[in-house]
């Protein structure tokens, strides 16, 4: 089987510059932060906490091919009523599921919602572990094949309805790498109603690992999908933000895509210089009405 094309960090303008560290330095940077040593320093001042008091919250391990898949979960504590949950499954930048993954699973529990963000890599690799961006792309997200990653997400949408999600109600949502892979589950699963793709890349080399990308899945989507893009991306061309939306209005899709203007890749990633709040709030706004429209 063969592996992808090499990825370049200029096709992912929400990748740091590297950063160089002593080991021992940055792993106890990394304890604290909760974010891989790539993205290190982390912005402080603009990032968000959102506490856990009345979630139901934590890690979990799934039965899968090839292993046990890591995840973390949130969702709001029990209630009396038992009525089942909307859930959605909250797709990694190719960082993994750090402090900013886990803290959108609270943000949406807080909503309302069983959120579920599975390591999606840990066959491959861990990223946290690797402290520049070209590691992580050569050495884990070049190996990920997009079928495992399809399998991988259906298991935990199988365990959020187990644990009282509602299989009616079952949404995604994806950051960069994540935005993707939203696009292309939109296109795998029939029972998802929703989804909203944060900056996800939408054409490019396809290989063994990766023989389809947006483009080609555009007329095949099992649900509305939100995207949620940058006009100053240095990764992602206009050019095929326009070739979507044609392929997508020529479907009948329902779906549509946004494009804010003045906005650089990864506008959502509150610990990243590249955060823009006008631009991040209004893309929150967006994704929490049009998950209220398809989930009800």
């Amino acid at each position: 089987m063969s592996l992808p094309p090499p990825v370049t960090p200029a096709e992912f303008d929400s990748l740091l510059p590297e950063t160089h560290m002593e080991r021992r330095d940055f792993v106890a940077t990394l304890a604290a932060a909760g974010f891989a040593a790539a993205v290190l320093p982390v912005q402080a001042g603009t990032l968000i906490h959102t506490g856990d008091e009345g979630l139901d919250s934590g890690d979990l391990s799934l039965p899968v091919t090839g292993g046990e898949l890591p995840a973390y979960f949130a969702a709001p504590a029990a209630r009396a009523d038992r009525s089942r949950r909307p859930v959605v499954l909250v797709v990694q930048e190719i960082f993994g599921v750090h402090a900013h993954i886990r803290d959108v699973c609270r943000r949406l529990a807080r909503l309302g919602y069983l959120a579920v963000a599975p390591e999606l890599f840990f066959r491959q690799g861990d990223p946290h572990t690797l402290d520049n961006v070209g590691a992580i792309l050569q050495e884990i997200v070049a190996k990920v094949p997009d079928a495992q990653v399809m399998a991988d997400l259906d298991a935990c949408a199988d365990w959020a309805f187990a644990r009282g999600g509602d299989p009616e109600r079952l949404a995604i949502t994806g950051f960069c790498w994540g935005g993707r892979i939203t696009w292309l589950y939109a296109a795998h699963n029939p029972g998802l109603k929703a989804g909203v793709a944060w900056y996800g890349r939408l054409d490019g080399p396809r290989s063994a690992l990766t023989p389809q990308h947006p483009v080609d899945v555009a007329t095949a989507l099992h649900a509305p999908v939100l995207g949620l893009y940058a006009g100053q991306d240095q990764g992602i061309p206009l050019a095929d933000v326009t070739a979507m939306r044609d392929t997508l209005r020529q479907a009948g899709s329902d779906s549509t895509i946004v494009v804010y203007p003045d906005a650089p890749h990864a506008f959502h990633a509150d610990y990243r210089p590249s955060y823009r709040k006008d631009e991040a709030e209004d893309g929150w706004r967006r994704m929490q009405a049009w998950f209220e429209a398809h989930l009800g």
